[in-house]
């Protein structure tokens, strides 16, 4: 039965595989829609023969790396389990130390130094095609010290909710799955408040914005939109990429404006203004909040589900993965992995959402500034820089756009700037 798994999860990936290379690279075409051609969203308006080609081939590499890369993350957990490592993880933890929360210490950094070490090659991959189309302007090292990080951080978040997961299975194995989404409610608040002050320096250095009638004139827009900031910070992007963006993080006292300094150097302050003024709509309609409802809400029915498929498959192939109880801890691969198969499921859900709230923010930016024209030439540079597709493919828009296409983005701001036009000329 092992092998019988195995031989069939393996054929299955290459086939999935072979379907998006041939979707990708076969099916699909950049050909942007008659209208819409020699309009401001076509990219030939603002993009070099050569900028076409490097975005058309960058993305659909890019894009085959993302479909590929999660189902190979369910491959590895399925294949720490068929050939026992996990269980091997779990007795080498048992054989080094006397106290149980040192064991589950070890048994997961063997599990999390395995799965780096395995997915190493994809991400350095997708490292290096960023580095070959001059998106990504980071160093080796300076990426090595990135993944090291994330290694941690996930490692510390991932300790603590295993530790609490499975005294929770092994207290009430028919709630445990409530009772865990219940205290996932104040963790996730927890998180969310301290990454902008905790989590994210770990990766950049972020310092006041150093251009003070620039920040004097975005901290205008936040006070008008009743936003409480008193800062607004830049980060050292430009030692990591070419890319632009701005965001506003956090919630409570630790909510914070921050620029990428690449899109200080690119944009113009009309355009920085546009782009600060479709950060703030979030913070004001509260987009942060319900993001994190809806996390909330889909985790509930994902842990609810993971309970069942869980005593669903034990029970059927327990032997086979070498699990022999659900609270044991050597069956934590298992939810991962199913974990993240849900994640894969619902995000076209998540992505229609998000899509949704962008559009909002974009129509509060035209409102606020009055100046689509601002915001079109934004997003053309932010496609020049990122190499981005204006019109992805269906599947592609569906499973990783969270924002809309800058077709649509930049129609709509064409039409939004056409009419106020019209509306001067009466």
């Amino acid at each position: 039965m092992t092998r019988k798994i195995g031989f069939y999860a393996v054929v299955a990936y290459v086939l999935y595989g072979l379907f998006f290379y041939w979707y990708l690279f076969q099916y699909t075409s950049p050909t942007l829609p008659f209208e819409f051609q020699g309009s401001r969203a076509d990219p030939s308006t603002f993009l070099n023969s050569r900028e076409l080609v490097l975005s058309e081939e960058y993305s659909r590499v890019r894009n085959f790396l993302f479909f590929i890369s999660t189902p190979f993350e369910w491959l590895l957990y399925l294949f720490i389990l068929l050939f026992g490592f996990s269980k091997a993880f779990k007795k080498w933890g048992e054989s080094s130390a006397k106290y149980k929360p040192l064991q589950t210490a070890i048994y997961l950094f063997w599990l999390n130094i395995t799965a780096f070490v395995l997915t190493f090659p994809l991400g350095y991959i997708s490292y290096s095609l960023s580095k070959t189309y001059h998106i990504s302007t980071q160093s080796f090292p300076s990426w090595m010290k990135d993944e090291m990080i994330d290694f941690w951080v996930n490692y510390v978040i991932l300790y603590l909710l295993v530790i609490v997961l499975y005294w929770l299975m092994k207290k009430s194995q028919k709630r445990w799955w409530l009772y865990a989404w219940f205290l996932s409610i104040p963790f996730t608040l927890f998180l969310t408040f301290i990454q902008p002050v905790v989590i994210d320096p770990l990766y950049n250095d972020f310092t006041p914005l150093k251009d003070k009638a620039l920040e004097a004139e975005i901290l205008k827009l936040a006070s008008a939109s009743n936003i409480p900031a008193n800062h607004v910070f830049e980060v050292n992007m430009s030692d990591k990429t070419s890319a632009l963006n701005a965001y506003v993080t956090g919630i409570g006292s630790n909510a914070r404006i921050v620029l990428w300094d690449t899109s200080l150097k690119e944009l113009e302050n009309d355009e920085i203004l546009f782009v600060m003024a479709h950060e703030m709509a979030h913070y004001v309609e509260k987009h942060i909040y319900i993001g994190i409802g809806i996390s909330l809400f889909f985790s509930l029915f994902g842990l609810y589900f993971v309970y069942k498929l869980m005593h669903w498959i034990v029970n059927r192939w327990g032997d086979a993965l070498k699990i022999s109880r659900v609270e044991d801890i050597h069956s934590f691969p298992l939810v991962l992995l199913l974990i993240s198969m849900l994640l894969f499921a619902v995000n076209p859900v998540t992505n229609l959402i998000s899509r949704y709230e962008e559009k909002r923010a974009d129509d509060y930016a035209v409102q606020f500034t009055e100046d689509p024209e601002a915001g079109i030439v934004t997003f053309q540079k932010l496609a020049k820089t990122g190499l981005s597709e204006v019109n992805p493919p269906l599947l592609v828009k569906i499973f990783r756009y969270s924002h809309p296409t800058m077709l649509e983005r930049i129609s709509k701001l064409e039409e939004e700037s056409i009419r106020l036009q019209n509306q001067q000329q009466e």
